[in-house]
Parts: C-alpha cells; structure tokens; sequence
C-alpha cells in the first residue's frame, strides 16, 4: 500500500518584499547552526525567512536595515528572533528584546536562557543572567554578547545604543514607543531592527507594523523588506486550503486537528489570527468612541462669551471645514462643524457666514487656501484673524487632547464630526514630540476635527477684554 505524502504549509512568503542579494552572503547558516545546538532543528520556511533578513552586502552590512513579518498564531514566528538572538550572543552584539506585555518579555527571556543551557552553556559560570521581571538581561562572557528584554514604553531604551533591535508582538507598537526606541541603533556600525507579529485586530493599539507594511508593499521605505502568510479576503472558517495557504508549520507541528479544536463563532477573528488577513479597519482610533460619546449634551448648554471660529483646508486641497467653539456657563467649551465643503465651491459660503455672525476671533490653517481666504476677508473688512504657527498648531492639537480626557469639552454628537473623531490616528509634526491626527479612512476629511481643534484653541487660549473701569 502505497504511503500518503505528508502535505505541509505553504513554505514561502504569501507577499514579500525583499531587496536583492546574493544568497553566499546571507549568516543564516551561522544562525541555523548555532540553534541546533539545543538539539531541535529548523522549519524550511524558517531557514528561507532567516536568509532574506540576515542578507549582507560586499562590505559585510545588513542588506535590510529593517526587515518586518508577520505570520499567523501559534507558528513559530518567536524561533526566529530565538535564532537571531543566539547567534546575537555568540557574536558579542549588544541586543535589545521588546514585547508588549512583561509576561511575554519574561517568557522569551526564559526560552532563550533554556536554549543556551541546551547548548551546554552554565549560568554564573559561562553566561551571567538576571531574571528580574521587565529588567531581564543576559550576557555571554566568552563574547561580551548581550541580551537585554524589555516591555515597551514611551522611554524605553533612551540613552543606550544597540546592534539588533528586536520588536516582538508588532501589532501593538506605537507611534510614541517608535519614537522613543528607533535612534537606540543609530549608533551602530551595522544595525538591524526585526519586527514580527499578527495583524493588528480591531482593539490592536498599534499602528506603526500596519504603517510600515504598506509601505514596504508599495517600496516607499529603503534598506526595508517584509514578508507575510496571509490570505487577501476573508474566508470561510472551515477552509482547509487557507489554512494551509497561511500557516506555514502545517504539517511540522501544527496540524488540521489543532485547528479544528479552536475553531468559534467569530469569523473575523479567525481570519485574522489563524488566516494572516489584514482587515481594512485594523487600527484603534485615538480617540475612542467612550472618550467622545461622554462628553455628549442632550441639550444645547447656556453659552456665556463670544463665538470663535476654526477654518481648515485639507491636506489634499479638496475640502475646507468651518467649526465653532464657544464657552458654556460651567466653563466647559461647546464645539460643533458648521460645514465642510469642496474649495470648488470657492470660500464665499465662509464669507457670507462671518459677515452675518458675531466673532470673536477666526483661526484659519492649511497651505491650500489659507492666504487666499485671508485676502479675501480683508477685502470685507473681516478683522480678528490668526494665521497660526506650527508651534501653535502642536498646542492646538494638545489642549484638544487634553480637553477630551480631562472632559473639559463638550457636542451635540455631530454624526459627521463624531465619525472622524473616533476613526483618527496621530502623525508626529516636527521632531519634539508633537503630533496632529490623520483619518483611518481616505473617503473621511480629517479637515472636519481640525477645524474643531483650531476654534476650540481660540476660545481656550484667547484672554476676555476686561471692561474699562470707570470712576467718578
């Protein structure tokens, strides 16, 4: 009777983006070699994805400075960055590990000090390890290798200088935490950052992985690749074939049956976990719908103190938005869009609207339009505008965050308003921490809240003329 072939994983990348490099030059065997010294062996698809990111050039540098991917639960992906790590340490690198969660952190730390004893090293005697949660380090004394581990924070790493950055769970790294971490390996000679996880699901706080792996896709980033097991749209929680097409160890120590035993009700969260899909919505707004729905008014509140007013051009040119903002008797600031409308329709809606409306200050921003509508104001004798700085534009976006969650803000719950505000990233404007938001969504003007934000920095900043005192 004739055996039946063991069927396995797809063993190549479903998408990848790799730069070019001859294949002599790669250290994975180095990597390879070194991990089956613990006695276990390596994946296929393990060896052919370690050869793309340990890729060197004629001058020894990494071909990939930064080298993404993501792979479904349950896979394999952490052996990887094991292999990496201990050939890290055998090479003296000076390494930095990050997860998400200390529980996490603390297991890789665990896994690789396992390893190094499987490969016959002796704590305190060939290596020294520190097993403090969330302060694991280990270091190899016959190199000087070390390994650091850590949970990610807005700080985390400042100040040191590593060789090989590692990002483990991506699909939670944030743009603060970017920010704080990626200049911790300008300083070596050949560095090399390697980001692995899932995609992000819907309550997925990060979303830098999402960001670089578009990126990477449409070959926008240098010294960058990726790779991934994924399927291109939602599939059938039963398909056999997608799960084969995704999971790359089917057939080593992943099967059909393991599968089958996690099996639910939610389709999504299969496709995204177990199937690699990337939904179009994998990102958590910055502002959540609890944070904006609490500081909804069933009734419009009593207003105390004049109107000001935000007007923003987009972006892209397209739209301009128009927003009010004015103080309320208990101190809190009303804010609500008036329109957002096509610059095709030219600014005479915007004109026509502070010719008939009290105001007390008018702040528009945006390149597009911004010069244009402030001639044209003047030609109506429109005073009280304010051109703002970048500087100001950060301050303008900080006080509104920080209206948001100290409730210092309060809406009607605007449909149009709320949707932007609750689908919305931060981008970073200049180099100093400060930050602006963009859209999830290309079809959603981020123009709309921007607009909100300038005319509540108006009413929040702006001073109220005392009242000439007079005596007799």
């Amino acid at each position: 009777m004739a055996r039946t072939r063991k069927k396995f994983g797809n063993q190549l990348p479903t998408q990848a983006v790799v730069l070019p490099y001859v294949k002599k030059r790669s250290l994975f065997k180095e990597a390879i070699e070194i991990y089956e010294k613990t006695g276990l062996s390596s994946y296929t698809w393990q060896q052919k994805l370690l050869e793309s990111i340990m890729a060197t050039d004629k001058k020894g540098l990494w071909v990939h400075q930064k080298f993404g991917y993501s792979i479904p639960r349950r896979n394999g992906k952490s052996e990887i960055l094991y292999m990496l790590e201990l050939w890290g340490l055998e090479k003296g690198l000076n390494m930095l590990h990050t997860a998400h969660l200390i529980s996490t952190s603390h297991s890789s730390f665990e896994k690789v000090k396992r390893y190094l004893e499987k490969m016959g090293y002796v704590d305190k005697q060939d290596f020294n390890s520190i097993r403090a949660k969330g302060q694991e380090r280990i270091e190899l004394y016959k190199s000087g290798g070390v390994l650091q581990f850590r949970t990610r924070t807005k700080s985390g790493g400042l100040g040191e200088g590593f060789d090989l950055m590692i990002i483990d769970e991506a699909q939670e790294y944030t743009t603060e935490q970017e920010s704080a971490l990626k200049y911790t390996v300008t300083d070596s000679s050949n560095p090399l950052t390697v980001m692995c996880g899932t995609p992000p699901t819907p309550v997925s706080s990060g979303t830098v992985f999402t960001k670089y792996r578009d990126k990477c896709l449409f070959g926008e980033l240098k010294y960058s690749g990726w790779a991934e097991w994924s399927v291109d749209s939602e599939k059938e929680i039963r398909d056999v074939d997608a799960w084969y097409h995704s999971n790359p160890s089917m057939g080593y120590h992943l099967d059909e049956r393991k599968i089958e035993a996690e099996l639910g009700p939610d389709k999504l969260d299969h496709n995204i976990q177990r199937l690699g899909y990337w939904p179009v919505y994998n990102q958590k707004s910055a502002i959540s719908e609890t944070d904006w729905n609490a500081l909804k008014v069933d009734e419009i509140p009593v207003f105390k103190g004049p109107l000001f007013v935000g007007i923003k051009y987009g972006q892209d040119g397209t739209n301009v938005a128009l927003s009010v903002a004015v103080k309320t008797d208990n101190g809190d600031i009303f804010t609500e869009v008036v329109d957002c409308q096509s610059v095709r329709n030219g600014n005479g809606w915007i004109v026509k609207f502070l010719k008939n409306t009290k105001v007390s200050q008018i702040v528009i921003d945006g390149a597009s339009g911004q010069k244009v509508l402030d001639d044209e104001l003047r030609d109506f004798k429109i005073k009280n505008v304010v051109l703002p700085t970048v500087k100001e534009v950060i301050v303008a976006n900080a006080l509104w965050e920080q209206g948001i969650f100290q409730k210092t803000i309060c809406h009607a719950g605007q449909p149009s308003l709320t949707k932007v505000v609750t689908n919305c990233d931060k981008r970073n404007i200049g180099s100093n921490g400060g930050f602006g938001y963009r859209s999830h969504f290309d079809d959603v003007d981020i123009s709309l809240m921007d607009s909100a934000i300038l005319a509540h920095w108006a009413c929040a900043t702006t001073k109220p003329k005392k009242k000439q005192k007079i005596s007799y």
